[in-house]
């Protein structure tokens, strides 16, 4: 499930002729599908129209699209794929500027669990002890009549995480029942408070992307399952360049994810 804004048809495009258009991976059915909300632009919202009936992969929400209404977008997603996909063992929410991986994905699950075991699993990259935003001028301001703690329970980065169908199911129910507070949390932070209601724990991947920006390695990003911050042109090249052969040995992939990582903290440190 993709999250989009209604503009970005150049990236849900780059999305489907490229990690988007896995239909079989190891050996299991994957389905894309992209979530939008309602657009203010008239000729935007007519765009959407011919690109629904074109593609046939849009979901659209009952709210502006707006970043305010994320958190809106999210409850649209959890609720659509709690009614209409029963049969899927695991939904992963996904911000269309990300590159993903779901064969890398599915081989983490592989070794660290049965992919159709049930249970709760809510995986991505955790977040710890992150304290409210109380600058009224930033977009993430949340006062502190919002939400009176210090520091929000651990959540998963929004930019992509995994859940399990039970996983799912409880989190959706704990977020309908859930007062929304104006202006609502930033939507990884509100599904990390509705997992916590309902007793679902997250779960850490270093596989999975979040803070600092991964610089282009073949063997790394063949062993990622998510690289934030990937621009429509980026994702054709490097999605190409990944699937080329020859596969990356075991011994490849190991050191590289060591050196991508090192290199991430150096940029970010040097700015």
């Amino acid at each position: 499930m993709v999250t989009s804004a209604p503009a970005n048809q150049r990236a849900r495009q780059a999305i489907r002729d490229t990690w988007g258009g896995e239909v079989e991976v190891r050996g299991l059915r994957v389905m894309t599908l992209f979530m939008v909300g309602v657009a203010s632009d008239p000729g935007l919202a007519k765009l959407l129209i011919e690109e629904a009936r074109e593609k046939g992969d849009l979901i659209q929400g009952r709210f502006l699209d707006t970043y305010s209404n994320l958190t809106l977008k999210t409850l649209s997603m959890l609720g659509w794929t709690r009614r209409f996909c029963p049969q899927a063992h695991f939904m992963a929410k996904v911000d269309d500027d990300v590159l993903f991986n779901p064969s890398a994905l599915l081989h983490f699950l592989n070794r660290s669990r049965n992919p159709y075991e049930q249970g709760d699993l809510y995986l991505g990259r955790v977040h710890l002890h992150v304290a409210p935003d109380r600058d009224p001028e930033s977009k993430h301001y949340l006062p502190s009549g919002a939400y009176p703690p210090s520091v929000f329970p651990d959540y998963c980065s929004g930019t992509a995480y995994v859940l399990s169908r039970s996983a799912l199911l409880k989190i959706s129910l704990a977020a309908s029942a859930s007062p929304l507070s104006t202006p609502l949390p930033p939507e990884d932070v509100f599904v990390g408070l509705c997992a916590r209601a309902a007793g679902v724990l997250p779960s850490h991947c270093s596989l999975f992307s979040g803070g600092p920006g991964v610089p282009y390695w073949r063997c790394c990003y063949q062993a990622m399952v998510s690289v934030h911050h990937i621009p429509p042109r980026d994702m054709l090249h490097y999605w190409a360049d990944v699937h080329s052969s020859p596969p990356c040995s075991w011994l490849n992939l190991r050191a590289s994810l060591g050196i991508c990582k090192v290199r991430a903290m150096l940029g970010t440190a040097l700015g």
